[in-house]
């Protein structure tokens, strides 16, 4: 991933979930497909590990780069949050799904992103991403095309590991 690319999803994060611009971001590990930052203002640390897909098939129209983020905020009592950011814009209303070592997640989406739709499966999605090698999210475009997210988990594990030390 490159370093522009990385700071370009960084203040992304940062700005869905927190105020960008009070915020040290640090990396905290780059581990083969995969990086791990921590942040923290007034309001208490994030930390995040975050790769982007390996393919996307068919690419829709105007996309832009995708990425997935497992993120910790211990002060709000928020561990291993799963979002997707697609790179294009969702079908108003749809569901995407999240596939990983042979098991299946539902993902409600809003524009651009989109999120566990059982958040209490957290845990288990955070497991399943450490033991699979590859996970793959199906969603419907805008335009009603389906398209297809495939990434790796090479170095998942240790991104989990240094956001779970370090929040």
């Amino acid at each position: 991933m490159s370093k522009s690319a990385c700071a370009i999803a960084v203040l992304a994060v940062l700005t869905l979930t927190h105020a960008a611009s009070a915020q040290q971001v640090r990396l905290l590990n780059e581990s083969r497909d995969w990086s791990s930052y921590g942040a923290g203002d007034a309001a208490g640390a994030v930390c995040f590990a975050m790769s982007k897909p390996q393919s996307i098939t068919p690419t829709p129209d105007g996309y832009s780069q995708g990425y997935i983020y497992i993120t910790n905020r211990p002060a709000e009592n928020v561990v291993n949050e799963f979002n997707l950011v697609a790179g294009f814009t969702f079908q108003p209303d749809s569901v995407a799904t999240l596939s990983v070592g042979g098991q299946s997640f539902n993902l409600f989406t809003q524009n651009d992103a989109a999120w566990l739709d059982d958040a209490g499966q957290s845990g288990a999605l955070a497991s399943a991403i450490r033991a699979g090698s590859s996970l793959t999210i199906e969603g419907t475009t805008a335009a009603g095309i389906k398209v297809t997210q495939t990434y790796s988990l090479s170095g998942a594990t240790a991104a989990q590991e240094s956001i779970n030390s370090d929040c």
